[in-house]
């Protein structure tokens, strides 16, 4: 599977545009980082098996100043009571193809900007080594972790307390990898509008962080001046039970949000939407979403394409092989100010209860950018009685034992589901609205509700609709 890169939104100081209705009446939040003021917030403080106070005095708080040693690819061990305490002690000491080794066990104090650049070919790494099974938490600060510095990988750590943001990405080519981020009280992971290039997210779960319906779990945004044709990539992760907005929200140019399992949001489980504050002309925004469960258990729509009242995107959206859950009656997609063009190949929608039928989309807020509905498709299953749409082919209603388990979210066809072998491999749409450079069909299945590598999805000339094969 190819890597990629994600980007994140911007530190842009601008007024706040039209107000629009977000959730159930409330207004429509703008970027946090788009606020004129925002109030200094408290540092949180680091729990656990904490640094002692003498090891860590003196460590600078970000990078910069000391010049790095002068042997290439040098690595650093991290650990309290030892040359450097913290991750703080090293930042300023990186260069290109240094590597970083946290030793787990620990708990470190948050606040660490991490400023010096790696290079494309020699990316700098900053690794959690697990002690006794448990990997190095990071705790506090206004941001736990800042990726201020283009090409670096964070892999294996604990990130959680940052006042405003556990993890704030505001650089290019960033890869954030087989971590936990937890307990955020404002955002989980920030990316800013401005400097921010291509992120990727892969097997990380993400939890119990965003607040109100401003702060997310996950929230990215690229800058399009800055970072033309930045990608976000989420891949193979765990984002559950969010404390306050939409669990993945993203401004970004592109998003590639492949394999992952999105569950429990307060709003929306995953929102791609227009920048904020940005000339719409530098780009479109567009999004692909490949062997996804989408799990809703409450009413409101799983889904949110296009604008949220502050940025327009007039995008072009993908959906191939996702399991999407839906609570209520209100629409697994919303589509929301300016769409250009929605593709849906061998998507498995259902109801919570297994009851009722599944209203498609949610179209009383869009404007097309061609001036009507561009909706191609075919092979997506609904329960009967769903109300779908009459350009999607061959679309599948209705039948019983759809999954393995519903109430163990074990959500496999069985040999006898109406998903079993009911999907294509041609799912490649026409015209000049197509989705640009397409991922044809999953290549794995996404964690079953935890962050790991999921399993390999083989090739069928039939495969199963929805994300999983039996």
């Amino acid at each position: 599977m190819t890597r990629a890169v994600v980007f994140v939104a911007a530190l842009a100081v601008a007024a706040c545009g039209p107000v629009d209705q977000y959730g159930d009446g409330d207004p429509t939040p703008f970027h946090p980082d788009s606020l004129t003021a925002i109030p200094s917030l408290p540092t949180a403080e680091a729990g656990g098996e904490a640094i002692p106070a003498a090891s860590a005095a003196g460590a600078p708080a970000s990078g910069g100043g000391a010049a790095p040693p002068s042997s290439a690819d040098a690595t650093y061990r991290v650990e309290p009571g030892s040359k450097y305490p913290t991750l703080a002690s090293v930042a300023s000491l990186l260069g290109p193809g240094d590597v970083v080794e946290v030793i787990g066990g620990y708990t470190y104090v948050g606040g660490t900007k991490l400023e010096r650049p790696g290079t494309a070919e020699s990316k700098i790494t900053i690794r959690g080594v697990p002690r006794n099974g448990k990997l190095p938490i990071l705790s506090g600060g206004q941001n736990t972790i800042e990726a201020a510095g283009d090409h670096y990988v964070f892999e294996n750590l604990e990130i959680t307390g940052g006042a405003r943001r556990c993890f704030f990405h505001h650089a290019h080519d960033i890869t954030l990898r087989s971590s936990l981020v937890r307990d955020c009280p404002q955002q989980g992971i920030l990316g800013a509008d401005t400097d921010s290039g291509s992120l990727t997210v892969e097997l990380c779960e993400v939890t119990r962080s965003g607040s109100g319906t401003y702060n997310h779990p996950i929230y990215i945004a690229t800058d399009e001046k800055a970072h033309p044709g930045s990608v976000f990539r989420l891949v193979q992760s765990y984002i559950h039970d969010g404390s306050g907005g939409n669990n993945v929200k993203t401004r970004a140019e592109r998003n590639e949000i492949l394999y992952n399992w999105i569950e429990n949001a307060t709003y929306h489980e995953l929102e791609m939407v227009g920048p904020d504050g940005q000339d719409p002309k530098l780009a479109r925004e567009d999004g692909q979403v490949v062997g996804n469960v989408l799990f809703k258990s409450s009413d409101g729509p799983v889904v949110r394409i296009g604008g949220d009242g502050t940025g327009e995107t007039g995008g072009r959206y993908r959906f191939v092989n996702n399991t999407i859950i839906v609570g209520g009656e209100t629409g697994a997609i919303r589509l929301f100010g300016s769409v250009e063009s929605v593709e849906l190949f061998n998507n498995a929608f259902y109801r919570t209860g297994g009851s009722g039928g599944v209203r498609l989309f949610r179209d009383d807020e869009v404007k097309w950018t061609t001036g009507s509905p561009v909706v191609t498709g075919k092979n997506n299953w609904f329960p009967a009685g769903s109300s779908t749409f009459a350009a999607l082919g061959a679309t599948k209603l209705g039948g019983s034992n759809v999954f393995a388990a519903f109430s163990a979210k074990d959500f496999r066809p069985p040999r006898n589901s109406p998903l079993a072998g009911a999907g294509t491999t041609s799912t490649a749409s026409e015209g000049k609205l197509a989705f640009p450079s397409p991922i044809a069909m999953p290549e794995m299945e996404p964690p079953r509700g935890k962050a790991e590598p999921g399993k390999k999805r083989g090739t069928a000339a039939r495969p199963a609709i929805g994300a999983f094969e039996p």
